[in-house]
């Protein structure tokens, strides 16, 4: 088809962008044994002289999306994450800047604020998500009866060290890499049943008791040297157990939300457990059941 013969064009180009949505980018700053955190999760779109990949196909003005996403957690390191303000100006300025063809850059930026567990063994390096979790609570009543089973969700929890992987099983699949220092987080679902089971004896102080548990979760959580996420459920379990006489079992539910390395050599940099990709799926799920001795099972199951 020639040019004179070819249809006249009836459509044009409007905006348009591009760039890496969600970047989580996970930046711990080791002040000997305090450790501080900043948790990201950073989108870049990019726009300006790009309608030829568009219209033809051309990519020669194309800065890939893998590269705006390398360039998160490659500033992460250089420039650190003084707020998430400053470092959303540092990307921006040097996106614009990096090729004739960036105009504009958009940077998205969500924070999310964690406050340190007080515990008392050495070191600051134990947090806890900021926001407030879902508390939750199921009773059953046969009309003789009750059973209260109370919990709660969505309590997100970290350990920057003190935990460790390794003497796994290791098979022709097995890819993962042993360590000695890893970064343990997790998504607490936890529901314990009180020993409670009607009015002839008193109930407890639900309020009390609710702070409590909570308190010993958090608290197993921090002080336990891990050396696995199974050994940190049954430890945190244990705590609430032994220490609140009303709760006869917990069953526990821990996502493994794993924080990986970035390799950061390809740049020239080194990745001194320093910068991690946080990556929410797949994950690893540990789930697991701690009963006073001699109890019965009883949490029912909602799954």
């Amino acid at each position: 088809m020639t040019a004179e013969s070819r249809p006249a064009r009836v459509t044009r180009l409007g905006q348009n962008q591009y760039g890496k949505a969600e970047c989580r980018v996970v930046r711990i700053v080791r002040d000997g044994a305090t450790h501080h955190i900043k948790d990201l999760n950073v989108s870049v779109a990019l726009s300006g002289a790009m309608d030829d990949v568009h219209l033809s196909g051309s990519n020669a003005n194309v800065l890939t999306t893998d590269t705006t996403k390398n360039t998160v957690f490659a500033f992460a390191k250089e420039h650190g994450i003084a707020s998430a303000e400053q470092f959303g100006i540092h990307l921006a300025r040097h996106f614009v800047g990096s090729r004739p063809s960036v105009h504009r850059a958009r940077i998205r930026i969500e924070e999310y604020g964690w406050e340190r567990i007080p515990t008392a063994e050495e070191g600051e390096h134990s947090f806890v998500r900021t926001g407030q979790e879902t508390r939750t609570t199921e009773v059953d009543h046969d009309g003789g009866q009750w059973q209260v089973v109370s919990g709660l969700k969505d309590l997100v929890v970290m350990n920057s060290t003190d935990s460790e992987f390794r003497g796994f099983v290791k098979d022709p699949y097995t890819t993962l890499k042993e360590t000695r220092d890893r970064v343990l987080a997790t998504e607490v679902t936890a529901r314990w049943r009180f020993n409670w089971t009607g009015d002839a004896q008193p109930a407890p102080n639900w309020e009390e008791s609710y702070g409590q548990a909570r308190h010993h979760l958090l608290t197993a959580f921090a002080d336990t040297y891990s050396y696995s996420l199974q050994q940190t459920l049954f430890a945190m379990g244990t705590r609430v157990v032994e220490n609140r006489p009303e709760i006869d079992e917990i069953r526990l539910s821990l996502p493994n939300k794993h924080h990986f390395l970035v390799d950061l050599e390809p740049f020239g940099l080194k990745n001194d457990n320093e910068v991690y990709l946080a990556a929410d799926r797949p994950y690893g799920l540990i789930e697991g059941t701690v009963l006073r001795d001699g109890a019965e099972a009883g949490i029912p199951v909602t799954d």
